[in-house]
């Protein structure tokens, strides 16, 4: 078994933890991600607002599809400006 092979193996035993993470706490993962982006967007002082949103949307599309569904992380509510 060469290094590469030891690798695949980590690597596929951490995407089984992080479905079954996402599977038992997608909405805390949602919410997390969403605070991050929110964090990010006041510091950056809403400049990058729109980069920020997509790539939290993008984020959890990626987690939410680790186990080929996409039924984990719920979208953000809407809030009133």
């Amino acid at each position: 078994m060469g290094i590469f092979d030891k690798f695949k193996g980590k690597a596929e035993g951490l995407k089984e933890k992080a479905t079954d993470l996402v599977n038992e706490h997608g909405d805390k993962v949602g919410e997390g991600l969403d605070k991050a982006g929110d964090f990010v967007d006041e510091k950056t002082g809403g400049k990058y607002g729109d980069k920020i949103d997509t790539g939290v949307e993008k984020a959890k599309e990626g987690l939410d599809n680790l186990d080929g569904q996409n039924d984990d992380i719920p979208d953000k509510p809407n809030q009133s400006a």
